[in-house]
């Protein structure tokens, strides 16, 4: 049972209890049935879900454990960002059980189907919100109200870094797997990172076991306040990224 997911954690220094694996096994179950339905993902097959889906998941917690920016004793917040079919953040959830998670996500199908696998895998301290985050980013009590931001293929740098570092506490971290445009995204991201408080800490190649193609961890400390007209709007950070040229 999950061949592939066992073997890469003990890899990662991760050892998964058989509870832990139970709830993977489960989860696998909705996202090939339910997730597939909702489109969560293209992803359903037994060892590919194990390889690109889990075990990623768990190669980032792996990472942000060994940087000292999770911890399994302590209860972090952390909020997926744009988390589709809950992807790394129920991994996470599953691995470190004491973490606060939300799971944000704009669509209303993705969110719903979301809520029906927290209720079934009957996990404790998660929430889902049907929002954007740009919308999520001006309201109180989520407006820098998080430890950790974690972002699975949402954006380019500039703009995730306009819809992460608004829901940040001064302190907190975004943590952010890019493939093979990691550089490029980090170098067009100085502006945006200046603009909105923040600083890249880790950008580092990021150990997958069994992995086809490299991925690189981007770390983004929050260092300062961000400023009340960020997030703009719905649509405009994607539209408008905070570039140089777009900086009077």
């Amino acid at each position: 049972m999950l061949d592939i997911l066992s073997r890469g954690a003990s890899e990662l220094g991760l050892s998964l209890t058989p509870k832990q694996l139970d709830l993977f096994e489960r989860y696998y179950v909705l996202l090939s049935s339910e997730g597939k339905r909702a489109g969560v993902t293209a992803v359903t097959g037994y060892e590919e879900t194990q390889q690109r889906h889990f075990l990623e998941s768990l190669a980032l917690a792996a990472a942000l454990l060994e940087a000292k920016l999770l911890d399994s004793a302590r209860a972090t917040s952390v909020l997926d960002l744009g988390a589709g079919g809950g992807l790394p953040g129920l991994p996470i959830k599953v691995l470190l059980p004491h973490t606060a998670l939300t799971l944000l996500e704009a669509s209303r199908r993705k969110s719903d189907f979301l809520r029906g696998v927290v209720g079934s895998l009957e996990l404790a301290g998660v929430a889902v919100i049907t929002s954007r985050a740009e919308d999520l980013g001006r309201q109180e009590g989520y407006r820098e109200g998080f430890d950790m931001v974690v972002a699975r293929a949402v954006a380019p740098l500039p703009v995730l870094l306009e819809l992460a570092l608004p829901l940040l506490r001064i302190g907190g971290h975004l943590a952010t797997p890019k493939g093979a445009r990691a550089r490029a995204e980090a170098e067009a991201a100085r502006v945006a990172l200046s603009v909105l408080g923040g600083e890249i800490i880790h950008q580092e190649r990021l150990k997958i076991p069994g992995a086809a193609h490299p991925q690189t961890l981007l770390v983004v400390r929050k260092t300062a306040t961000t400023p009340d007209r960020y997030p703009r709007r719905a649509g405009i950070p994607k539209k408008r990224p905070l570039l140089e040229k777009m900086i009077e």
